[in-house]
């Protein structure tokens, strides 16, 4: 029997271990098959919430806030690419930009009600990671919303308007409370957490744990 699983992904639409982590729980949740019935919701987080809107190259933004070099740069980045590549993903390889997310997040929580949020989700991912493209934009988010089946007109009218926006705010301020300080965390049942792009076995691994302790609560309360 299936036995059931709720997961909020709390993720931004520019943390490359974001993708990574998905993947990676995508796959585990594969591997596990008809032992979890999952139910996935992707939970807002601006990892650079004061982002200018013309966005700031990745380097010097990478510099600024963690006092990287450029040899640790091109490092972790090519540590990114593998992992990557190793869950199916592509990170183009060059320099791209930065830029604010939240208009991202206000769509992805129209299409949650639309029941298009992981679709849209994964092809924002590929659009700013793959592509480069601006995820600031309004026209790049209503192109990405078509592209998933979700209504144009309609996603431009939630851009062009503040809908969404009070219940994205609450949201992020919800999970800052509960002591999400990076990202992607990954909450089981809203009371495991798991932190960071893990490999597939340690989601495996995880779920397994989870389903096998709250199997045994219930099984002492009978």
């Amino acid at each position: 029997m299936s036995t059931p699983l709720k997961i909020d992904f709390i993720s931004d639409v520019s943390c490359p271990w974001c993708i990574i982590g998905l993947r990676a729980l995508d796959q585990a949740l594969e591997h596990l098959g008809d032992e979890v019935q999952a139910h996935i919701h992707f939970q807002p987080f601006e990892l650079n919430p004061k982002m200018v809107p013309e966005g700031q190259e990745i380097f010097e933004h990478i510099a600024e806030k963690y006092g990287s070099t450029h040899e640790q740069y091109q490092a972790n980045a090519e540590n990114i690419r593998e992992r990557g590549a190793e869950l199916g993903f592509v990170f183009k390889p060059g320099d791209r930009r930065i830029y604010n997310t939240f208009d991202a997040h206000r769509l992805l929580h129209w299409a949650e009600l639309e029941g298009k949020q992981q679709a849209l989700k994964e092809a924002l991912f590929t659009a700013y990671f793959s592509q480069h493209a601006d995820v600031s934009s309004h026209k790049v988010l209503a192109d990405v919303a078509q592209k998933v089946g979700m209504d144009r007109v309609r996603a431009e009218a939630v851009l062009a308007s503040d809908q969404y926006a009070a219940q994205v705010r609450e949201l992020e301020e919800l999970w800052v409370t509960r002591g999400v300080s990076s990202v992607p965390t990954i909450v089981f049942n809203d009371q495991y957490a798991v932190t960071g792009g893990q490999p597939v076995d340690v989601f495996v691994g995880a779920i397994r744990q989870i389903i096998s302790e709250q199997s045994s609560v219930v099984n002492a309360d009978e």
